[in-house]
């Protein structure tokens, strides 16, 4: 049996309905990002896990909680899940921030692997630290399935890691929407992406909410 980690989005908050860049502000789920981590509980507590891994924001903590509630497990929090931070654009939109940051917002657009949104990480730093908690999984857990709770931009630089894309296009190769799962398997010949971005588990409603 191979280790198979599924990497779930956090659900809506009040940032991610206005696509507003939203880091280490430690929103709170909308009632609808609720129902998010209410639905993924219920179609996902069929699944035999071996481990919950989660960012400690409030955000992921709660949509992680309808199925460690489910399944009897505690979550195991983890700072290297951490989403991005991203200094003086935190709560502001990329109009705002093209206006008011605009050098630094063309650096960062080009290459976010190397260049830091003012005051904030770059993608490099993500990729480091959020990669050793994998390691740490992998190391602990040789097969099973496993669940990690993270953030739109750290759950697309931890596959482009694992998956050979350049970090600095994490922005522009792989999507990754509210109260998403992408899947993960770690075989013989390394990690295999099975799923990306997959939402089956939301209702149509949920998956054609405004924001990001």
């Amino acid at each position: 049996m191979s280790l198979t980690l599924y990497f779930l989005r956090h659900g809506q908050t009040e940032c991610s309905r206005s696509n507003s860049f939203c880091g280490s502000i430690d929103a709170e789920l909308t009632p609808e990002g609720l129902e998010m981590a209410e639905a993924f509980a219920a179609v996902y507590s069929s699944i035999s896990w071996t481990a919950i891994f989660s960012s400690p924001m409030r955000r992921t903590v709660a949509t992680a909680k309808p199925l460690c509630a489910a399944i009897g497990m505690e979550p195991q929090l983890r700072d290297g899940l951490k989403e991005i931070n991203y200094g003086q654009w935190e709560g502001k939109t990329p109009e705002i921030i093209s206006r008011e940051y605009h050098d630094d917002y063309i650096r960062w657009s080009a290459d976010p692997a190397w260049y830091a949104p003012t005051g904030g990480e770059m993608a490099v730093t993500i990729a480091a630290r959020a990669l050793q908690v994998i390691e740490e999984i992998k190391q602990s857990y040789s097969s099973g399935n496993v669940l990690v709770v993270a953030h739109k931009a750290t759950i697309r630089i931890i596959l482009c890691s694992l998956l050979g894309i350049d970090v600095g296009r994490f922005r522009f190769r792989l999507g990754c929407p509210v109260g998403s799962v992408s899947i993960v398997e770690f075989g013989s010949h390394g990690p295999l992406l099975k799923a990306l971005a997959d939402r089956t588990h939301l209702d149509e409603r949920l998956r054609n909410l405004p924001g990001t």
